[in-house]
C-alpha cells in the first residue's frame, strides 16, 4: 500500500541549493518524490545566531509506515552529512515528516502531523505552493487557511520549481 507523505527540507551550510538537490535525489527507492516546491530562502527558528536557511517542501510516496520513514529520513540526514549540533543549531540537511496520509499520532519519537507546522512560515509557504488545499487533520483548516494567519515576510523565494 502506497502512503502519501510531506516532507519538508532545510539547509544552512554549504552549498544549501545542492544539499537540498543531493537529499532529494537521495530519497528513492524507499520514498518516491511526487512535487516540489520551490526553494525559499528564511531566517533562521528557534536559534537566531546561524546562516539563513533554504526550506523546500516534497509530495512523495512511500511504502514504509510512519517510523520506517523516520529512521530512514534519520539515516539519509547522517549518510548526507548532517552532524549532531544543539537543537535549532545550523545542519547541512534536515528532513522533516510533516504529514503521513490523514495520520494523527503523537508518540515520545513521532508526532504526526509535525507538532510545530502552524507556526512555521517557512514549512507553510512551500507547502501552500504545492499543497493549498491539503487539510490538516488536527486542526481542520487548509495550508491556505493556517498561512494567512502567520507573518510569512521572512520568506523568499529563491528558485522557482515551476520556472
Amino acid at each position: 500500500m502506497h502512503h502519501i507523505i510531506f516532507l519538508s527540507l532545510g539547509s544552512n551550510l554549504g552549498d544549501r541549493l545542492a544539499n537540498l538537490h543531493n537529499a532529494v535525489s537521495a530519497l528513492p527507492p524507499k520514498i518516491q518524490p511526487l512535487l516540489q516546491s520551490s526553494v525559499y530562502e528564511t531566517s533562521p527558528w528557534g536559534y537566531s545566531n546561524q546562516p539563513d536557511f533554504y526550506n523546500q517542501v516534497l509530495k512523495a510516496k512511500t511504502h514504509l509506515e510512519p517510523f520506517e520513514v523516520l529512521a530512514y529520513l534519520k539515516s539519509l540526514e547522517l549518510s548526507l552529512g548532517r552532524e549532531e549540533t544543539f537543537r535549532y543549531g545550523p545542519r547541512l540537511i534536515d528532513i522533516d515528516l510533516l504529514f503521513f496520509d490523514r495520520l494523527t499520532l503523537s508518540t515520545p519519537e513521532l508526532t504526526i502531523p509535525h507538532p510545530r507546522i502552524t507556526e512555521r512560515a517557512f514549512v507553510l509557504v512551500p507547502l501552500a505552493e504545492i499543497a493549498p488545499d491539503l487539510t490538516h487533520p488536527g486542526i481542520g483548516k487548509t495550508i491556505q487557511q493556517l498561512i494567512s494567519s502567520i507573518d510569512t515576510s521572512s520568506v523568499n523565494l529563491i528558485h522557482s520549481s515551476f520556472s
